[in-house]
């Protein structure tokens, strides 16, 4: 979802990584229980991100409900990390009745919901266009799953959370809502329009012991990212792909940014130790967002 305008280093060689258990679950060497009891529901979470942590919601300690439009890989989700766990149902987000029916199973199945992931999105076109030749069907589409969705995921987790006064509700957004021009226009309004959401509803929430936090992760190869990367350099092999997302995109040497990473950010702020953390878009980049390189010739060597 990013731009490949201001790549430098494509061609640079790639590092050594390594999968764990087939780089599903996280590498944390021990298993803890900081969400022992809770409750989540998580949108767009049959695959990358969402599925992610749905394992790391369900290592620990909570219950899942993964709601999502791709059925197959929902339901296979969902029996490998257990029935007794995890259950999933078809979530189509721009569809508010089946987002809150997804709320209501698990307050049904459950009692209860603690955790509201809003994490479904889509990229639309990526492929690049200037401002004057937008498509402005294609960006009522991305808004609508990506901003509106989001905004009735909150909606219908603060209806069952207020009258309890506690609940954690996260959305993801992207290091695009922090830095323009790094994607189409149509996603980076939309993921801008996540984190207003969340600085736009904290507050309220707040009063009523619900907090409302962002993460906005950089590039990772999610099925969503690869797919951009064979749209923007379709003479490239898949591996190439992963390259330039692991590696050329990213600013921090040695650790490669993974789906887990963002995984346990929300662990994090879904979990107890967030308690009084509200209002904040966690960025998970690596430094990238906060440095940019002049444009200027390179300085003469000493």
């Amino acid at each position: 979802m990013f731009r490949a305008r201001g790549l430098q280093r494509l061609l640079k060689p790639a590092s050594s990584g390594f999968l764990v258990n087939g780089g599903f679950f996280s590498s944390l060497a021990a298993d803890s229980q900081r969400l022992a009891g809770k409750v989540a529901v998580i949108t767009g979470g049959a695959s990358g991100i969402g599925k992610a942590t749905a394992a790391e919601f369900v290592r620990n300690g909570a219950r899942v409900i993964i709601a999502d439009v791709q059925d197959d890989l929902g339901h296979a989700v969902a029996t490998e990390l257990g029935a007794d766990a995890v259950r999933y149902t078809r979530c189509d987000v721009t569809d508010e009745a089946q987002v809150a029916a997804a709320v209501d199973l698990a307050v049904q199945l459950h009692g209860r919901l603690d955790v509201m992931y809003n994490n479904a999105g889509i990229g639309g076109d990526m492929a690049a266009s200037s401002l004057g030749a937008i498509d402005l069907a294609d960006f009522d589409r991305v808004m609508a799953v990506n901003a509106r969705g989001v905004l009735a995921g909150v909606k219908h987790a603060a209806r069952v959370m207020v009258p309890r006064r506690t609940g954690s509700i996260i959305c993801t957004a992207s290091t695009t809502a922090v830095l323009g021009d790094m994607a189409p226009t149509p996603y980076c309004v939309s993921k801008v329009a996540v984190v207003g959401i969340v600085r736009a509803v904290a507050g309220q929430m707040a009063r009523s012991g619900v907090r409302v936090n962002a993460i906005s992760p950089h590039a990772i190869p999610t099925p969503l990212a690869m797919a951009t990367m064979a749209q923007w350099f379709p003479d490239r092999s898949v591996e190439e792909h992963r390259r330039i997302l692991e590696r050329d995109m990213n600013e921090m040497a040695g650790p490669v940014l993974e789906a887990e990473d963002i995984a346990r950010a929300a662990v994090y702020l879904a979990s107890d130790e967030a308690k009084y953390v509200n209002g904040q878009n966690l960025v998970v980049d690596g430094g990238y967002t906060v440095s940019k390189a002049l444009n200027m010739p390179a300085p003469a060597a000493r």
